[in-house]
């Protein structure tokens, strides 16, 4: 099957994060603000069909938005990807809404950029689409500036993207606008949703974002001054704040529950001897283990603490089992508790294994009761 175009940067075991273009753009229109998510999140650029280097047969004349989500959770399948975040600009935040209202279950969260759950009705996209199918896109690529950016600035790369797209997928993309509407479905949205506006936008200016912001339940809206329609391009270092706050979400949450498990003396020590070598560990510890682990509701505290006391004295981590046995007495178990899962684990997991454990947990008890 052939995929759409796609760049992906940042670790793999980092949670996904699919960024998606404006309509006449190609994936460099994320070129200043991808490269800094790729620090926390695993990051995957598509590219629409005849734009960028997507193949032009990917989409067909009366297409729809639809049509356009499904390429891209094929693409998120081929990668092994079963669950994302999402972002997208314009005809790529549409594509993002559609996921939200009918593919749910695959996505954690939203940002729409610039975009709208309407682009103001059919007539304008069907009378682009016959334009560009008539005279190609010359014409419509020596505008784009005007469309596209607030003032004097532009981005000659996009620009030249623009000029090279294919003309028939282009005008598909319009057919895709052009049958788009999600207003009445907005309600039914229910991830964490940002909507994205540039106060200079002329495509879709703020109160397109503030319909959607107003019917999403939940939903934010930041309103970016001196952007234009492409905002990312223009306006990088404001939409990268945005989406940070936006998709740092599961950080901050695993920030707090690690401070609850292990206290705030412990994280105040590792915080301190955060050094830009392990800035990233120490990202990964509180996005993903604390973040997604520990916050599964399947089990309590008590149970999750009980299962990592027997995992460290199986692998001999004696200097965790101390944090751990801290821990533990926060989640609510005894000493008789924690005393009667390390007799446990002499069972399973060796009497030498269990007597450092009993020392290590007798030392961090009798400090906890100001006996020591």
């Amino acid at each position: 099957m052939t995929l759409l175009n796609h760049h992906a940067e940042g670790p793999a075991s980092a949670p996904p994060l699919l960024l998606g273009p404006s309509l006449g753009t190609s994936y460099a229109l994320w070129d200043d603000v991808a490269p800094e998510l790729s620090i926390t999140h695993r990051v995957v650029r598509w590219d629409l069909p005849g734009h960028g280097g997507s193949a032009a047969g990917l989409i067909r004349a009366g297409a729809s938005v639809g049509d356009l989500a499904g390429r891209v959770l094929a693409l998120a399948d081929s990668l092994g990807i079963e669950r994302f975040a999402y972002a997208g600009v314009s005809l790529g935040g549409a594509v993002g809404l559609h996921l939200a209202v009918h593919h749910p279950e695959r996505l954690t969260s939203l940002a729409a950029i610039c975009s709208s759950a309407h682009f103001n009705g059919s007539k304008p996209w069907e009378e682009r689409a016959a334009l560009v199918r008539r005279e190609g896109l010359a014409g419509l690529a020596d505008n784009a500036g005007a469309r596209w950016f607030a003032g004097d600035f532009t981005v000659p790369r996009l620009v030249r993207d623009h000029r090279r797209a294919d003309p028939e997928a282009y005008a598909a993309c319009c057919d895709a606008l052009a049958a788009f509407d999600l207003r009445d479905r907005l309600p039914e949205i229910a991830v964490p949703t940002l909507l994205v506006a540039g106060r200079e936008d002329p495509a879709t200016p703020p109160a397109h974002l503030r319909e959607i912001a107003d019917a999403v339940p939940g939903a934010t809206l930041v309103e970016l001054p001196g952007a234009s329609h492409l905002a990312p391009a223009q306006c990088p270092k404001a939409v990268l704040t945005a989406l940070r706050a936006h998709f740092g979400q599961g950080a901050h949450l695993g920030m707090a529950v690690r401070r609850e498990v292990l206290g705030d003396q412990h994280v105040d020590r590792a915080q301190t001897r955060q050094t830009p070598f392990t800035a990233r560990f120490q990202d990964f510890i509180s996005r993903y283990a604390w973040g997604e682990i520990w916050t599964d509701p399947t089990l309590s505290r008590r149970e999750r603490s009980m299962i990592t006391l027997t995992a460290l004295v199986a692998h001999g981590h004696y200097d965790e089992l101390a944090m751990h046995v801290r821990a533990a007495r926060r989640n609510g178990l005894t000493p008789e508790e924690i005393g009667a899962v390390l007799l446990q684990t002499a069972v399973y997991c060796g009497v030498p294994a269990a007597n450092s454990a009993f020392a290590t947990a007798q030392r961090v008890l009798a400090e906890e009761d100001g006996t020591s």
